[in-house]
């Protein structure tokens, strides 16, 4: 479904990515983890065609999007939903209207129409009887809701998700994680997440990608990332200051000594 071959993005002299290679299968959830500025949500614009890559090929069922013209590109964009990290819900709009926004731009269905189906589609997330509710209204986590019927609204073949438990207190995180795992096994599409928090990875990933200095160094299941020999990844996935992974800035014996 998504095929992405040696993959380099630099911003200036500063160099993101370095020749990533992935491959997500139809119907799979694919996770890509990795530290803060690893260059996750570059690799997630690239995919979306949002950004050009330096370098390198990224085909959406067979076809390479970085060929495309911005025409194209659009059409191409219809088979996607993304949910946003901070939910980039429309404030001066209510609930309803910002699920059926798209509905209504792109497919020209009227407001009747639209509000039907943005009903439809707040209740498949969880949320009865909010659809004319501000977002100022909401709790973070029905905002994330929300921002999920919206990127579930025109039906997407694959669904984009930037960070889907940041600013969620664990539980509702949990709850968002179930969310995200059943839109996966409700409508088939197919997933690809970018995440740090390893709780979100482990539950909603069929494979875990790992990006670290441009490249992505390991792809395998939940269980094989977890029993990882990596040391680079091992770290990342328990958190530990110590180890291959420097801290930026960060100079303990300095400090101490």
């Amino acid at each position: 479904m998504i095929e992405i071959i040696n993959l380099h993005k630099s911003f200036g002299k500063h160099k993101v990515l370095k020749g990533i290679d992935l491959e997500v299968e139809k119907g799979e959830s694919m996770v890509v983890i990795g530290g803060s500025g690893s260059g996750k949500s570059v690799l997630l614009k690239h995919i979306i065609g949002i950004l050009k890559p330096d370098e390198g090929n990224i085909l959406i069922n067979s076809t390479d999007i970085t060929t495309l013209k911005e025409k194209e590109l659009y059409e191409i964009r219809k088979k996607f939903g993304m949910l946003f990290q901070m939910s980039a819900l429309f404030d001066s709009m209510c609930v309803w209207e910002n699920v059926g926004f798209a509905l209504m731009r792109h497919k020209k269905l009227n407001e009747k129409e639209a509000k039907a189906v943005a009903i439809e589609k707040l209740r498949l997330v969880g949320l009865v009887g909010v659809e004319d509710l501000m977002p100022a209204e909401l709790s973070g986590g029905m905002k994330k809701r929300v921002g999920l019927a919206r990127a579930i609204a025109h039906e997407p073949e694959i669904l984009l998700y930037d960070e889907p438990t940041t600013g969620l207190d664990p539980i509702m995180a949990d709850a968002i994680n179930e969310l995200v795992a059943e839109m996966k096994k409700h409508l088939s599409v197919t997933s690809v997440a970018i995440t740090h928090d390893m709780n979100s990875a482990y539950k909603i990933g069929d494979r875990i990608a790992v990006l670290y200095d441009g490249k992505i160094i390991e792809v395998g299941t939940p269980d094989q990332i977890k029993n990882t020999e990596n040391p680079v990844v091992k770290q990342f996935i328990t958190g530990s200051a110590s180890g291959p992974i420097k801290i930026e800035g960060v100079n303990y014996e300095r400090a101490f000594n």
